[in-house]
């Protein structure tokens, strides 16, 4: 670790710091320090403020061949009164949402924003769910529950299969381009012509914290997506949250890269609204954390040169291995950013590690890592870190505005939230509502933490697993199934991307390991396009498993941490059977369902081939 022998580039955070009261049922109420400041009534409210303040900043930007098609914010304000003219006028209302089933692009950032404006929600549905999956299941469930108004898709044809597979004829769509058959359509140009008249302002008017600003759906352990009501306020008052958390926003206007979609909380609420609340700009990175697509990234981190920069473990750990080959990329990725963050998922050792090393080797400092928690219901910013992260698994302590619940829950605490950014639930849906929250309004996240010192509540909280995955063997030993899979992720980085571990009712627990094709195959020096069962068989690539694995089942102290048993994985998880979310998030229950056979396999005896038996105690 190379924590401790350089300073960080200087950067203003705030403290979090709270208060730990006890209370006689066994339960704790954890609460910020701090109050919350003031935030206006909706997010378009900053975006409007901005536009009179700094009329020719640019807040939006897309790729455009070797350039980029920006909007300023005197630009995008001139475009929302005839694009919401034009949802008013198609009917688009709470009963009947605009509906976007494309990506990230700034006709998509427009309508949202027109829709928001009007008080009217729109749902940006991930586009998986149209090009990916074969059956449409998802997307027929959420048409269903919805009952869109309207549709946005960006190319028409290259949506038209799904289209006609989930929605009515009847209902109309706007495309940028390739219009579709069999249906009313307009172009997204045409709306910019709308004539404007005073519905558009009486509208706006009467938009309130309350009025419903999005639905954004979230799989859930059950693969079924849900709509999670998210108002003016939740996307508001989170803002002023990380503003709270990370305060040179507030001085110093950031500048975003980034890819994360906007069907998801974490990059269509969080990272867009860092943009706007703060008179930033976004540019939409049209790049990934895929090896056939990281190249992107790594070119537009050329043009941008970002401020803040976030992103998922797995596109840090491509950006390290970039550093290291690219003295251009490092120069321009460290020459003026102020503050990392990741989400998702656990930040494994060597990559922390490079990130520190790259920095050093730049500028002689350090560039702050922090990390935090929280949900699509909770709009997402809960929990954060305002100090420097220096191990995996840290999330803070709350933000200001909200409080916590500690409930016992076996040998773990669960933690429940209540405030301001939480959602009042799901749409259309009142019995899941009613079992989200508890007798006292507290949001059932599902999560478990522990303190970092018992006896010291602000040095924060660690992530301690979901409180539903966690099982027992048929011995009564309870396995502690977030530690496991990071344990195992780790000991075999970069090699493995995802586990799904087996053993409730059993004698010992198993794991079917997910690979990094692409780490594999360079690992075996075999082309990426080779096929998965060839790269998992080769010699080096099971040498090298066989040696992380069996030196993580010398370390074990017992069953409860001991994986006896793995199989890797030559066929990736599907989204049609509910194994994985768009987002790349395993179902462990899905996977093990869908994978029944493999599951009996890791127990058979004697092993069969290709599984890893892998006894306690030797290396």
């Amino acid at each position: 670790m190379i924590a401790g022998i350089a300073p960080f580039r200087p950067v203003r955070l705030g403290r979090f710091t709270a208060t730990l009261q006890s209370r006689a049922d066994g339960t704790a109420i954890v609460r910020p320090d701090g109050a919350l400041g003031p935030y206006p009534r909706s997010i378009v409210d900053s975006l409007e403020a901005w536009a009179a303040r700094t009329p020719d900043a640019t807040l939006i930007a897309e790729r455009d061949g070797d350039g980029w098609r920006r909007l300023s914010y005197a630009e995008v304000m001139a475009r929302l009164p005839p694009l919401a003219q034009a949802l008013l006028d198609a009917g688009i209302s709470t009963e009947r949402p605009l509906v976007v089933i494309s990506g990230n692009e700034i006709e998509h950032f427009l309508l949202g924003m027109a829709a928001i404006w009007v008080g009217v929600p729109y749902a940006p549905i991930s586009p998986a769910y149209s090009l990916i999956s074969t059956s449409f299941s998802k997307l027929i469930h959420i048409s269903d529950l919805l009952t869109p108004g309207m549709i946005y898709a960006s190319d028409g044809k290259q949506f038209e299969k799904a289209m006609d597979a989930a929605f009515a004829s009847d209902i109309p769509v706007i495309v940028r381009t390739n219009p579709p058959g069999g249906r009313p359509w307009r172009l997204f140009d045409d709306l910019l012509t709308t004539e404007v008249t005073d519905a558009v302002a009486r509208a706006h008017d009467a938009i309130t914290p309350d009025t419903i600003a999005k639905v954004l759906f979230t799989s859930g352990s059950t693969g079924v997506p849900k709509g999670v009501i998210t108002t003016n306020r939740m996307m508001a008052c989170n803002q002023e949250m990380i503003r709270a958390a990370w305060s040179f926003f507030a001085e110093e206007k950031p500048v975003l890269l980034d890819w994360m979609p906007w069907n998801h909380v974490a990059g269509g609420s969080h990272n867009t609204g860092i943009a706007i609340y703060n008179g930033g700009s976004f540019f939409i990175d049209d790049g990934k954390p895929t090896p056939g697509q990281i190249g992107a990234t790594i070119r537009n981190i050329k043009h941008v040169q970002p401020t803040f920069f976030t992103n998922v473990p797995k596109g840090f750990e491509f950006l390290v291995a970039a550093l290291d080959e690219d003295e251009e990329l490092r120069r321009k990725f460290f020459s003026r950013l102020k503050l990392l963050q990741y989400a998702g998922a656990s930040l494994s050792q060597h990559v922390f590690d490079g990130l520190e090393r790259h920095a050093l080797a730049e500028l002689g400092q350090r560039i702050m890592i922090v990390t935090g928690y929280g949900s699509t219901e909770t709009a997402p910013f809960a929990l954060s870190t305002t100090w420097a992260v220096e191990e995996a698994g840290h999330i803070g302590l709350p933000a200001p505005g909200l409080e916590i619940k500690l409930v016992a829950n076996g040998d773990k605490r669960e933690i429940r939230l209540k405030g301001p950014n939480v959602t009042p639930g799901y749409w259309r849906e009142p019995d899941l509502t009613k079992a989200a929250f508890d007798e006292d309004g507290f949001y059932k996240i599902g999560d478990a933490v522990r303190q970092v010192d018992e006896n010291d509540i602000n040095k924060g909280f660690i992530f301690d697993g979901r409180v539903s995955e966690d099982f027992k063997l048929s011995t009564g030993t309870w396995v502690n199934m977030a530690g496991i899979r990071t344990g195992l992720i780790s000991a075999c980085a970069p090699l493995i991307r995802d586990v799904v571990l087996t053993g409730l009712d059993r004698n010992s627990i198993g794991a079917l390991l997910f690979p990094d094709l692409g780490a594999c195959a360079r690992l075996a020096r075999l082309p990426e396009t080779t096929d998965a069962e060839t790269i998992v068989s080769h010699a080096a690539v099971r040498q090298r498993l066989a040696i992380s694995l069996s030196g993580l089942a010398a370390r074990a102290t017992g069953s409860s941490n001991h994986v006896a048993r793995a199989l890797v994985m030559a066929v990736p998880p599907d989204i049609d059977k509910g194994e994985i979310t768009d987002k790349g998030s395993i179902n462990q229950r899905a996977v093990r369902a869908a994978r029944a056979d493999l599951v009996e396999a890791l127990y058979a005896e004697p092993p069969g081939p290709g599984i890893f038996d892998l006894p306690r105690g030797k290396a």
